[in-house]
């Protein structure tokens, strides 16, 4: 999480300098650049993270699991840009605290949907399943 958080304020604030991306076929506000730069890497460090440090018994096969891991990352990366573009844009708060506040949010979310489904365990169940 704090990985996270650094890389965005070192893309934003040093690589993008605040600026806008134009990348021809569209142009990213700079905040939601950023987001979308540190994606790629914290969801390869965050999944091997999980994987051999947070649940390590799960008796998933890894497949399996990159594949789960991947589907609620995605859902966290539109969580993540909902909610800069709430924080930023409509309540006029700064990108890195705003980053701040949703990650506490997405990282509840994460770590619930990680353990209930990514790695869940032989013994843990999903409803409806």
């Amino acid at each position: 999480m704090i990985f996270d958080w650094v890389l965005f304020f070192v893309i934003y604030n040093f690589v993008l300098k605040h600026q806008m991306l134009n990348l021809g076929f569209i142009t990213l506000k700079s905040h939601n650049a950023a987001l979308f730069f540190t994606f790629p890497v914290t969801l390869v460090s965050g999944f091997l993270l999980q994987k051999y440090v947070t649940f390590t018994s799960s008796d998933l096969s890894g497949k399996t699991q990159l594949y789960r891991y991947s589907l609620v990352v995605l859902a966290n990366l539109l969580l993540n840009y909902l909610g800069l573009k709430l924080l930023v844009e409509f309540v006029g708060l700064f990108p890195t605290p705003s980053k701040m506040i949703v990650t506490i949010f997405t990282t509840m979310f994460s770590y619930f949907s990680q353990k209930k489904f990514t790695f869940k365990t032989q013994g843990s169940s999903i409803p409806n399943e």
